[in-house]
């Protein structure tokens, strides 16, 4: 903790998490150590580069002001990660019952009996917070959390394929069974038109059978005939 007489600076430097094309931001909390209300301004040597909430204010007697600063997304990093910007904190007693709007630039002119208190504050880059290590072994064997995670999505998986092997087998089935009564069908309707022709066969009084007999004794006769 560093500061004056008036104020008390906590940290001591700014340190952003550096990222390059992201913004990045850290607090500075000024707490008053007297007994009547202090005026504060904070000014950089970069102001394009840090937005200061709030760059002025007042801290009254015994209590702590919160200061944000935000850095831009710089688009590229310094040499050696080393930033040469610095900070300045002036502090002055204002009078009791001041707020904001009473501060004025004059306020903080250093004047012969007036106490202006000044305090620099460097920038220090730090990397960016690292991704979480995956803890050694987890490849071999995940949490038991993970397995039922994993074990689920396998099971609901395995189910959805012997589904679909279901359906097909099932639609197979169907062609095949549609397929066996249409030939079944048609056989009846052959075996119909057989007995009907067997039918007018018998109504004229010759089977067919008989015909081919008559026919292979008739050629029996005539082989004997041609002998003798």
């Amino acid at each position: 903790m560093s500061g004056g007489d008036l104020l008390s600076i906590q940290p001591s430097e700014l340190k952003f998490p550096f990222e390059l094309k992201k913004q990045s931001s850290c607090s500075l909390q000024l707490t008053n150590k007297t007994e009547q209300y202090v005026a504060f301004k904070v000014k950089t040597t970069n102001p394009k580069k840090y937005c200061v909430r709030p760059n002025t204010g007042i801290v009254l007697p015994g209590t702590t002001c919160d200061v944000t600063v935000t850095m831009q997304a710089q688009k590229e990093a310094p040499p050696d990660m080393q930033c040469k910007d610095k900070f300045l904190l002036q502090s002055v007693a204002a009078p009791n019952g001041a707020t904001t709007k009473d501060i004025t630039p004059e306020m903080f002119n250093k004047e012969a009996g007036k106490v202006v208190e000044e305090f620099k504050l460097r920038v220090v880059y730090i990397p960016a917070n690292p991704p979480s290590p995956v803890p050694e072994g987890s490849e071999e064997g995940s949490s038991p959390r993970a397995s039922v995670l994993e074990n689920g999505n396998q099971n609901t998986e395995d189910s959805k394929e012997r589904s679909s092997e279901a359906l097909t087998l099932i639609s197979k089935l169907t062609e095949e069974k549609s397929s066996a009564l249409q030939q079944n069908q048609k056989l009846r309707q052959e075996m119909e038109l057989m007995r009907k022709e067997i039918s007018k066969s018998h109504a004229g009084g010759f089977s067919f059978l008989f015909v081919v007999l008559v026919g292979l004794l008739g050629v029996l006769v005539g082989y004997l005939i041609n002998k003798t």
